[in-house]
């Protein structure tokens, strides 16, 4: 028998967890997560190549595409959701399929993501030539998104690969592997806990420092976000005033003059 991935493996820290107390349980969980962000910095240079390889991209008028079944399906679709409102982008800037589709985004469609030829259905249908795919499969063995990045290939300018197994298919096949070693999970094979978190940060890096570098933010200002509620509203008119030194009224009244759109606001 082949040894497992390492996202299969056994935590041996986690033996006899059911005999732990609730604290202990919380303290294993917790020192668990501490590593996270190192695997995470140890992946950087992937990380900023791929960041570039968007940025690129975006410029040329393509799109991010993020592939992924199960919990890293979910993720790649909510970091996709979120750049519209954050960064003001139109929505198929960044676009999140998931295997089963939007069903499996709130019921577990487990055999969706052996599904090889839906992977190349999925993206076939959305890909174009200036596009970078991004899968994301934290054992590294969908083949939903194996199937995907094959696709995808014939067509996008670079493919993306995140995954928490360096010896894995889906890190062999993409042009840029990100690959973030966590190590054993609390309980065996549940990647939804520290694969989960490091896959997270990965996609906020990955969105977060594109949109920054394609000229989305004004320092670390959001000038794009889209202030659809009362509460996005405010963080606009206190925006407004940083930068320009002028009163809440003021700024109000440049926000309501400019529909609300703050980069405009900040021109007037």
């Amino acid at each position: 028998m082949s040894e497992p991935r390492r996202t299969e493996s056994r935590n041996p820290r986690a033996r006899g967890i059911e005999s732990f107390t609730t604290r202990q349980i919380l303290e294993l969980m917790n020192d668990e997560d501490a590593g996270v962000p190192a695997a995470v910095r140890s992946a950087l240079p992937a990380t900023l190549k791929a960041v570039d390889a968007i940025v690129g991209a975006i410029a040329r008028g393509g799109h991010v595409i993020y592939v992924g079944a199960g919990t890293s399906g979910r993720l790649g679709v909510l970091d996709a959701s979120e750049a519209p409102p954050t960064f003001g982008v139109e929505p198929d800037v960044f676009h999140g399929i998931i295997a089963g589709g939007d069903t499996a985004l709130r019921s577990s469609i487990e055999g969706a993501e052996d599904d090889e030829s839906a992977g190349r259905r999925d993206v076939t249908q959305v890909v174009r030539r200036d596009d970078v795919i991004v899968g994301i499969s934290a054992g590294g063995g969908a083949p939903y998104v194996l199937g995907a990045l094959a696709a995808g290939k014939q067509v996008a300018s670079a493919t993306v690969g995140i995954t928490c197994n360096s010896d894995s298919p889906l890190a062999r096949a993409a042009d840029i592997a990100i690959v973030v070693d966590v190590g054993p999970e609390v309980l065996a094979g549940s990647s939804r806990l520290k694969a989960g978190t490091a896959t997270k940060l990965v996609l906020n890096m990955l969105s977060t420092a594109a949109m920054i570098r394609s000229g989305r933010t004004r320092g670390d200002l959001m000038i794009d976000l889209r202030p659809t509620n009362a509460k996005l509203r405010e963080r606009a008119v206190r925006m407004v005033q940083d930068e320009t030194g002028i009163g809440e009224d003021e700024a109000r009244a440049r926000l309501e003059a400019a529909d609300w759109n703050v980069r405009k606001a900040l021109e007037r």
